[in-house]
């Protein structure tokens, strides 16, 4: 009937000239009134024509394409399987390159020169500046040691303010917990307690994922238009971003103590 039709038109997204099927027989005359349903026959009858001649004209679209596909030389399919080993390999030459460097597992270092080895080493860094009194310091653990292993394309290190005064001083870390995010020896962001995760303890692994993606110090593939945690009554909007420095450039400003 027509509205089967129709319907099956728009399955397939076709968009049909009233044209289709009469290109070379004489054009329809206007309906005429009949009794009953005739004209509405008419119609349908018409409008099956139609579809049929779309459906025909997609069959052999789809026919082209598969043709092609069969066409397809053994060498050229040898070329794309060689394309598709290489790239294999080198993923994997990466990963083990990686892995050699200390990343995948949650770290801790245990002074200031090794941050700075560390850090000279890999392209991507996050470091928790921590102390063991703070109990949300706990829970950042449980999330980067996650995420770590996640993420083999970053290094996740800790570090206890107390083995590193030189280096709180000059990143002028006053909260705990704090990250630093790195790039290539630079820092990139910090996130500052938890007002960038959601202003609440129960933050989730991924909405740290999320934080991180945003600076773009891990190879972050949800959407970062939509925050995890936008479905909480409470959240932070601010961030802590600041400008590309070096890691013994401006000072880094915080407006609240130690919590």
């Amino acid at each position: 009937g027509v509205e089967t039709c129709v319907n099956l038109v728009g399955a397939l997204g076709l968009r049909l000239p009233l044209s289709v099927g009469f290109t070379n027989n004489p054009a329809p005359r206007p309906f005429r009134k009949m009794e009953g349903n005739g004209s509405i026959d008419m119609f349908s009858e018409v409008l099956e024509n139609q579809f049929l001649q779309a459906a025909k004209l997609v069959e052999n679209h789809l026919d082209s394409e598969i043709q092609k596909l069969d066409q397809i030389g053994e060498d050229e399919l040898e070329l794309l399987k060689e394309k598709r080993l290489a790239a294999l390999r080198k993923a994997q030459q990466q990963k083990q390159e990686w892995l050699s460097k200390g990343h995948g597992e949650y770290r801790e270092i245990g002074s200031e020169r090794d941050f700075f080895q560390e850090v000279k080493e890999s392209e991507k860094v996050v470091c928790h500046f921590y102390r063991d009194t703070t109990f949300r310091c706990k829970i950042l653990d449980r999330h980067l040691a996650i995420l770590a292993k996640k993420h083999l394309e970053t290094k996740f290190l800790k570090l206890n303010v107390e083995k590193a005064p030189f280096l709180c001083e000059r990143l002028r870390i006053k909260v705990i917990p704090t990250l630093a995010l790195l790039r290539d020896g630079k820092t990139q962001d910090y996130i500052v307690g938890f007002t960038d995760l959601g202003n609440t303890d129960d933050f989730t692994t991924e909405t740290l994922e999320w934080r991180l993606g945003c600076s773009d110090v891990i190879n972050y593939s949800g959407n970062l238009m939509e925050p995890p945690f936008q479905s909480q009554k409470k959240f932070g909007t601010n961030f802590t971003k600041l400008e590309k420095k070096t890691i013994r450039g401006k000072k880094y400003d915080s407006d609240s103590d130690d919590d």
